[in-house]
């Protein structure tokens, strides 16, 4: 394909694979809903974040009945019925539960535990309510639906705002929406900065452009206004917070007072010790009511006890049936049962019990979504009273209450984060408003001995002369390991590995146009660690080789390479690599390893070389060789050395003012020492040297001191802009040296 294609190819922000004939729908949905359904069908594959109250069900319903083809409805037991139910109130007809597998309507709906029983390519739509369930990525749910989803042309997931700090949540559900594989959106999106693997944040670069790229696919929204609608009618009542603590009787063994528990072990040891003190606690407090209440648990010690201590309580567990499950929580639905006892993984997701306005953690665990998520049960849109929720721990729980409270404010913080970024992108999309692109442009500076483009290494190289070049010498973006810029035009932009050798061999190709015959293209750079996140395993590739194959699929010779020591001490300090730590050569030495070097790479053009170079080792009066200083052969010794020990790291350009606010860590500039050799050992005086990825200018620094000419390219500005001035400085430099 031609440049052009591959970039449309490469964009992020996807088409619309959805309907464009979409017939009248509901007349119960409110003008937010209805804009959120149609956007969603248009879309046919996208993701519905709607907090508590919002009408995920009606939405979603509306959507499978206007699908084309039968839908399958999975949702978690406890919502399953109830969504049939909420089908029969807006006279939504053909839906119906299914346990066998069996269809049984337009619209079939089942729960995640009978996943099993369905074959999924008889469906046309897909529909996950209560979709955070597959963010578990190594579960079976998580694996066989983004697996077997595929085959399935229509598909929408449903959820309350998801765990806005858990981007493999995001990852799994763009997967599920066919936008990106979620090591796509690592490769693309994201970085870790050594350490903990698991621990990703965003890159400087991407953070607009991942959430432009997350509003082509999900409509997030906490109440119509965020959308530019009115809130009238989704206004949250009060949330009233009761905090109880109970003094713990039982001292820990080998102490002679109870003592706040820090680790995971101590703090279970801490709830099992303290269960008589709160559920007593807990007992007065309900009993002492005559209103309904929610009574959440996490251990069946915990369940078992309430649920006796407690009056017209009953208690539903995960050994119920499926059916008794049921009909305990319509029982409490209709005010049949005054008090429900139960755990947030039974029935925390998904219920609509705003009927209810009082809610008691009998203890917390660590879990902030299983808290977030039973307390939305109550608390949210359609709730008439405030709402209380008593919570009650025993003293050395401490650390627990902190904990939760902390990733409370975290999560707060993070969601009207995550609001702010995607709120104009989704009132555009929802709404239908034209949104404004970004624009490519171009420019060159120009001296007596150099050239500086402003531009993409694609556009320009074309407009080279053939074999117009003497040598090239680069460094080019490390796949994804650093984003220098937020264009689809960077290479450092790409969502996979082969994405960014299709991007890399558009310049490739025009190297081996450019360079003359029998000449040299050196290219700086290192093979990659892996993460298990975004490749499966930790371990190292082979990028070097993989860019060594990549010039000979174009035509080039592999002709040398050099390995360039790098301190060890320095990339454990810098990196946390796993394998560099000593504390990992203790623990099991199997994972340990050696630092990473860096390579410059030459790749040689077939031909003859019709203009000989003296390697700037010998003068030589003979044709076609070019008058030089002599060097003496122990510096050549050196040179030819397949190691290079003795290359300054910090003997780089300045760089810190092409840095903007969001650049990653450094921009890797090449080594100066580096440069000067490689030209000294393949390109003459005269020659035009050529960089595809000029940066700051550091190639043609060297060159232009060396009596060479220079074309560099480079498409970020701010690199650009000090690139000139290095070049700049660089010639002056040159001309008051040949005065002396």
């Amino acid at each position: 394909m031609d440049y052009n294609a591959f970039l449309r190819r490469k964009s992020i922000l996807g088409e619309e694979t959805g309907i464009t004939d979409i017939p009248d729908l509901n007349s119960a949905l409110f003008e937010f809903q209805r804009d959120i359904t149609k956007w969603a069908l248009r879309r046919g594959r996208a993701a519905i974040f709607a907090d508590c109250g919002l009408g995920k069900t009606l939405m979603q319903l509306e959507w499978g009945r206007c699908i084309p083809g039968d839908v399958l409805l999975l949702a978690p037991l406890s919502v399953s019925h109830q969504t049939c139910r909420e089908a029969i109130k807006f006279d939504i007809q053909n839906v119906a539960y299914s346990g066998t597998g069996e269809k049984k309507g337009k619209i079939t709906v089942t729960n995640y535990e009978k996943l099993d029983k369905f074959n999924l390519s008889e469906y046309s739509g897909l529909i996950l309510d209560e979709s955070s369930i597959i963010k578990s990525y190594d579960g079976k749910f998580r694996t066989k639906i983004l697996t077997e989803c595929v085959s399935v042309p229509f598909r929408l997931a449903c959820t309350a705002t998801p765990a806005p700090n858990d981007f493999m949540e995001l990852g799994n559900h763009a997967q599920f929406c066919g936008s990106m594989t979620r090591e796509e959106m690592l490769a693309m999106f994201f970085i870790h900065d050594g350490g903990e693997t698991q621990k990703w944040r965003l890159k400087g670069h991407a953070d607009n452009e991942f959430w432009k790229w997350v509003c082509t696919w999900a409509v997030m929204v906490r109440r119509p206004s965020d959308l530019g609608y009115s809130d009238d009618g989704f206004n949250l009542p009060k949330l009233n917070l009761l905090q109880h603590t109970v003094k713990t009787k039982k001292a820990d063994a080998g102490y002679l007072f109870s003592m706040e528990a820090h680790s995971m072990q101590e703090r279970q040891q801490a709830r099992k010790n303290s269960t008589e003190e709160r559920v007593n606690k807990l007992a007065n407090i309900v009993n002492s009511s005559d209103d309904q209440w929610v009574i959440w648990c996490n251990l069946n010690s915990e369940s078992n006890s309430a649920s006796k201590a407690i009056a017209g309580a009953v208690e539903v567990t995960g050994s119920d049936s499926d059916e008794a499950k049921e009909a305990a929580m319509m029982a409490f639905v209709a005010g049949d049962i005054r008090v429900l006892v139960t755990k947030p993984k039974i029935a925390g997701f998904g219920m609509n019990w705003q009927h209810c306005h009082n809610v008691a953690f009998l203890g917390l665990s660590d879990s902030y979504e299983q808290y977030y998520q039973a307390i939305r049960r109550c608390w949210r849109f359609g709730q008439k009273r405030d709402v209380s929720c008593h919570i009650v721990t025993s003293d050395k729980e401490g650390t627990v209450v902190r904990n939760i409270k902390r990733k409370d404010r975290d999560a707060m913080n993070m969601a009207n984060m995550m609001v702010e970024h995607m709120k104009e992108e989704n009132r555009s999309n929802v709404r239908g408003i034209k949104r404004n692109k970004a624009t490519y442009s171009e420019n060159t500076a120009r001296g007596k001995l150099w050239e500086m483009h402003l531009g993409d290494s694609c556009e320009i190289l074309p407009k080279l002369k053939d074999e117009s070049v003497g040598f090239s010498i680069f460094s080019p973006p490390f796949a994804s390991l650093y984003t220098y810029s937020n264009s689809d035009r960077d290479l450092g932009n790409c969502r996979s590995d082969n994405e960014f050798m299709d991007h890399f061999a558009f310049i490739v190709a025009e190297l081996y146009r450019v360079i003359q015959s029998g000449r040299c293209v050196s290219f700086h750079c290192m093979n990659l660690p892996t993460s298990k996140a975004k490749h499966g395993y930790i371990g190292i590739r082979d990028f070097r080789g993989d860019l060594i194959r990549l010039f000979e699929r174009h035509g080039f010779i592999y002709h040398s390479e050099v390995c360039i020591w790098k301190d060890p001490v320095t990339a454990m300090q810098r990196t946390k690599a796993l394998g560099l730590l000593h504390k990992q050569i203790v623990k099991d030495s199997a994972m340990s390893r050696q630092g990473i070097p860096d390579y410059l790479v030459t790749m040689r053009k077939p031909g003859e070389n019709r203009c000989r170079v003296a390697g700037e080792f010998d003068h030589f009066a003979g044709e076609n060789f070019t008058h030089t200083k002599r060097l003496s052969i122990d510096i050549w010794q050196r040179y030819a050395s397949p190691v290079w020990m003795d290359i300054n790291p910090s003997n780089t350009l300045q760089y810190r003012t092409a840095k903007d606010d969001k650049d990653e860590r450094h921009i890797c500039p090449l080594q100066l020492d580096v440069i000067h050799r490689a030209l000294q050992m393949w390109s003459n005086e005269n020659d035009v040297v050529l960089s595809p990825f000029g940066g700051i200018g550091s190639e043609g620094y060297e060159a232009i001191k060396l009596g060479r000419k220079f074309i560099g390219c480079e498409l970020k500005k701010s690199y650009w802009d000090v690139a000139v001035k290095n070049l700049e400085a660089a010639e002056l430099e040159a001309s008051q040296h040949v005065l002396l």
